[in-house]
């Protein structure tokens, strides 16, 4: 690490001490505290995650920007402060990064922004909900995250329930695809859809354990490739939601987007809460469970990798 770099970036002693030793750890994003839940399920979802992390061996690196320092680790109090503040932390994507460090700010980091400090503290192995992708309407609005451009470029493999079944699916495949990243599904060859294991669309390769994920990310590493990969993992079946209801959901909580001219990076957040409040709190629960979900399986990839 350039000592202008190391200047910038602060490890937790777990973490540090983790990645000296060549032990697992994975990284965890932000925003699901500050952006993708109320307080305080926010708040336990990341601490329930942290702990599922160390149940399958590997160190949870909790990565948000706290006083301008890119940290990998957070302490439980910053954890809170995160759940606490909510949407008043600014939501934090490549863009922001600089700024906030200038500024000595705080920010909580998308997919994104946790892909690039991941990627500056050596961390390989990244778990989140699910990633952003193509916006419905976008071939008019050009409203596409940068989520699927940091999987291009940054060197991290994400596990993901699929992108938010709020997102046009088929578009977000399309580009993935024009950028290179290669997309699998675990014990799958369809592209699960956040809320719901099915979307009607496949993905490239089917991965049937963790073992075989981790040797297709050694031989991307190996060769050089630039940019990540894509580990689609679906939610278990006894915690999915039915199709019908999340996408009367969802189809009713974008036209009230539309209406109040809702855009940008506000939009995610808005749909999700609005989604949550239409299906009484059942979308919430099953985004605890698949985000667990994906937590255990990324570190199972992890000490696959550290082998």
């Amino acid at each position: 690490m350039n000592m202008n770099l190391n200047q910038h970036i602060k490890l937790s002693p777990k973490v540090e001490a983790a990645l000296k030793e060549g032990c697992p750890v994975i990284a965890l994003e932000s925003t699901i505290i500050s952006h993708g839940m109320p307080y305080p399920q926010n708040v336990e979802t990341a601490l329930r995650c942290e702990a599922a992390a160390r149940e399958c061996g590997a160190e949870p690196a909790t990565i948000a920007v706290i006083g301008g320092k890119l940290c990998a680790g957070l302490t439980e109090e910053e954890i809170d402060y995160l759940g606490r503040e909510g949407t008043k932390v600014t939501k934090a994507s490549r863009r922001d990064l600089p700024i906030l460090v200038a500024k000595k700010a705080d920010g909580a980091t998308t997919v994104a922004a946790t892909m690039i400090i991941a990627a500056m503290a050596g961390i390989k192995i990244f778990a989140t909900g699910g990633i952003g992708g193509v916006h419905r309407g976008a071939e008019t609005t050009m409203d596409i995250s940068a989520d699927l451009e940091e999987l291009a470029h940054t060197p991290v493999a994400v596990i993901c329930a699929g992108a938010k079944s709020i997102l046009d699916l088929g578009l977000t495949l399309e580009y993935l695809e024009t950028k290179g990243v290669p997309v699998l599904g675990y014990q799958t060859k369809e592209l699960p859809a956040f809320y719901t294991p099915h979307s009607g669309f496949s993905v490239d390769y089917r991965a049937d354990s963790p073992a075989e994920i981790a040797s297709f990310i050694r031989a991307q590493r190996e060769m050089e490739y630039p940019g990540g990969m894509l580990i689609t993992n679906p939610i278990p079946d006894q915690y999915a939601m039915p199709a019908d209801v999340i996408n009367a959901a969802i189809d009713r909580a974008l036209k009230e987007a539309d209406e109040q001219h809702v855009k940008g990076k506000a939009i995610t957040p808005f749909l999700l809460a609005r989604v949550c409040e239409l299906t009484g709190g059942d979308s919430l629960a099953s985004n605890i469970q698949l985000v667990l979900n994906n937590v255990r399986l990324a570190s199972r990839i992890a000490a696959e990798l550290a082998k």
